[in-house]
């Protein structure tokens, strides 16, 4: 269950990011699809405790660098991010693929940290974002892993919505799949959220807690060269659970 005000605290930064220009009151409140005065009394907090401020009178609010470095500092204190980012930024560079770190995380595959691509045309998806569990090779890696018992309890709650002809159309399908994923070491997706598009991915325990690595992008590129990118998924790997064992 969201909290209302934390929610729209939240889409009110999204927006910035979106828009990235300075917005005033009613842009605001058109945004958030919020009433005009429970919007000008966020946005006066915000202000009030330095994170907003007004560009020039009646010119619209942007957020001061206050929101930038508080993230920074929370950056910083994460256990594992940090340390696995040069990894990311190597299995992008090996394949040429946006690759990603992702776990499972309330019912949902979430982006932890994401190191796009940068050929012209990419797949680029921000950390943070949220995938379904039996459309995304993250979750299949991370599911062909699990125990029986904690498999059946993350699943309980799939509703497997079909995005594309491909998406797999039930529980006995995802059950197929994962028993073909757990033999061969690695997950895919291929068209089975976006058409055209594939991602491959391989589980990492890491002290005890399932992630995934995952490289994605248009079909014609990451199919034809999933070889490769497998093992480029499984040094990447290999070399970032060597590191967690230290």
């Amino acid at each position: 269950m969201e909290v209302k005000l934390v929610a729209r605290t939240l889409d009110l930064v999204e927006l910035f990011a979106q828009e990235r220009r300075p917005m005033p009151l009613t842009e605001l409140a058109q945004g958030l699809g919020a009433p005009m005065s429970s919007c000008l009394a966020l946005v006066r907090t915000l202000v009030g405790r330095g994170y907003l401020y007004e560009v020039r009178r009646r010119g619209g609010y942007y957020p001061t660098p206050r929101l930038a470095a508080m993230c920074a500092l929370i950056q910083d204190g994460d256990p594992w991010l940090e340390r696995l980012r040069p990894r990311l930024a190597a299995l992008r560079d090996a394949t040429g693929e946006t690759a990603m770190l992702g776990k499972i995380q309330d019912g949902a595959v979430v982006f932890l940290d994401v190191a796009e691509s940068a050929q012209p045309v990419h797949y680029a998806p921000r950390p943070g974002a949220r995938r379904p569990l039996h459309t995304s090779s993250v979750a299949k890696a991370i599911l062909a892993r699990m125990a029986p018992a904690e498999r059946e309890t993350v699943l309980a709650g799939v509703s497997y919505t079909r995005y594309t002809p491909r998406t797999l159309d039930g529980r006995v399908a995802l059950l197929e799949e994962l028993r073909a994923t757990e033999a061969r070491g690695w997950a895919a997706n291929v068209g089975e959220s976006v058409a055209d598009l594939t991602g491959l991915a391989v589980a990492l325990d890491l002290a005890g807690e399932w992630y995934a690595f995952c490289v994605a992008g248009p079909t014609h590129r990451v199919w034809e060269e999933r070889e490769a990118h497998v093992r480029s998924l499984l040094d990447a790997a290999g070399a970032a659970r060597q590191w967690s064992e230290r």
